[in-house]
């Protein structure tokens, strides 16, 4: 099967996140990376990785993923259209600034007729298009985001006293309507079973009076290392019938998602018509 060729333009965090998914992906070839300082060699596992100045010095790509800062983001873009580049791209920027930047994206890309996804990241990509899942299988209701609920040390020191328990992280944040949420993370001892914990949390008195949510996790450790998490939560008002609630919390590297979005991305330019286009979950 042959592999699809990857240029990546931009090696901070995020040009490291798709360079590291791009070797582990057995579809994919990384043919080099655009980064400043070019006569540096890039540590492993990266160090076999041909590095250039510009894009020109790299061998032939099918496909070139932007990771560089939001302010270079539209230069960068239209520069690599210019040269018949297909594009993946996830410039973090908002409002009326990421409007334009779509627009010199489109534009470029039906001039020197070449695909482009743009907003192929977490957020813009998945992320909102998650929020949209949630408001279409519940239309009358409210969204509710919020980043990575607060840690409270006092109910994380007795979820670390639950039988089953080897370490736990308990987190809380109020709602727009002032309600207290709680999540739970347990990592559980050896031979335990997670049912008879979490049914341990719900008799607790200390828990047993707020909405508590436990998730079991393999580390404990490694999730208070995440650099991001969200809260997104979809709640339905009475007059759509019963009851509707959809939750999603999570913890997560940000690059790391947004690279498997690019590399998704990139699996399909091929198939796509000359222009710009908006990422989606659609073949």
């Amino acid at each position: 099967m042959k592999r699809l060729r990857l240029a990546i333009v931009g090696f901070g965090r995020l040009g490291r996140a798709c360079a590291e998914a791009a070797l582990h992906a057995h579809d994919l070839e990384l043919v080099g990376v655009v980064v400043r300082d070019a006569a540096a060699a890039l540590a492993a596992p990266f160090a076999r990785v041909p590095v250039a100045a510009h894009p020109r010095e790299l061998p032939a790509s099918d496909a070139t993923l932007s990771c560089v800062t939001a302010g270079a983001a539209t230069g960068v873009a239209v520069e690599l259209l210019q040269q018949r580049t297909p594009l993946v791209e996830c410039a973090a920027l908002e409002g009326h600034a990421l409007a334009a930047h779509y627009e010199a994206i489109g534009e470029a890309a039906l001039r020197h007729r070449v695909a482009a996804v743009v907003g192929a990241g977490w957020d813009p990509g998945l992320f909102p298009l998650m929020r949209r899942a949630f408001e279409l299988l519940i239309p009358d209701g409210r969204t509710e985001t919020r980043d990575r609920p607060g840690a409270s040390l006092h109910h994380t020191e007795a979820a670390r006293s639950v039988p089953g328990v080897a370490d736990a992280l308990a987190t809380e944040v109020r709602d727009a309507a002032g309600t207290l949420r709680r999540y739970v993370y347990v990592e559980l001892a050896g031979g335990a079973a997670f049912e008879p914990v979490r049914e341990a949390f719900s008799r607790d008195p200390l828990f047993a009076g707020e909405e508590t949510q436990v998730f079991p996790v393999d580390s404990v450790a490694s999730l208070e290392q995440a650099a991001r998490g969200v809260v997104l939560e979809r709640l339905g008002t009475a007059r759509g019938g019963a009851h509707q609630n959809l939750l999603f919390e999570a913890r997560f590297d940000a690059a790391t998602f947004a690279a498997r979005v690019m590399l998704d991305a990139a699996r399909r330019l091929a198939s796509l018509r000359p222009g710009a286009h908006r990422y989606s979950l659609w073949p």
